[in-house]
């Protein structure tokens, strides 16, 4: 199987028998110090709504760590919902929240892990507000 990367010109790491060609999936540290504190009890309002440093923190977190899955611009290509249209403003943000804190499973399935614990809540608002900029009906 090397070889056929090696023929091909693709780059991939071997361990053993397993190919690791997809780089590292963990998630990403995103530098939120830009950002005004918010407190550490979970929000359901986005308090950076508009802020245009929150919008370019939030656009490059989520290039980070959304993109693999909900697509790059969050134009899913069908692995996971494309994120252009959830609801705007307010009526989205306690569902938006709720699950970048939490994830999402069913049936024991990890569809979306819960990324609040380990980005933070600054980093959760800062990519709603990206995500914001990107709404499509």
């Amino acid at each position: 199987m090397l070889a056929l990367f090696a023929a091909t010109g693709l780059a991939a790491a071997s361990i053993g028998n397993a190919v690791f060609a997809h780089g590292n999936v963990l998630p990403q540290p995103v530098d939120t110090t830009a950002l005004p504190d918010i407190g550490e009890a979970w929000l359901v309002k986005n308090p950076y709504r508009g802020n245009a440093t929150a919008i370019k923190i939030g656009e490059s977190a989520y290039g980070q760590n959304c993109a693999r899955c909900h697509g790059l611009e969050a134009m899913s290509g069908g692995i996971a919902p494309d994120l252009r249209y959830l609801d705007v403003a307010e009526v989205g943000d306690e569902w938006f929240i709720d699950r970048y804190q939490h994830g999402s499973a069913r049936d024991g399935k990890v569809y979306m892990p819960p990324l609040g614990d380990v980005l933070g809540q600054k980093a959760g608002w800062a990519i709603r507000s990206w995500l914001d900029t990107k709404h499509q009906d």
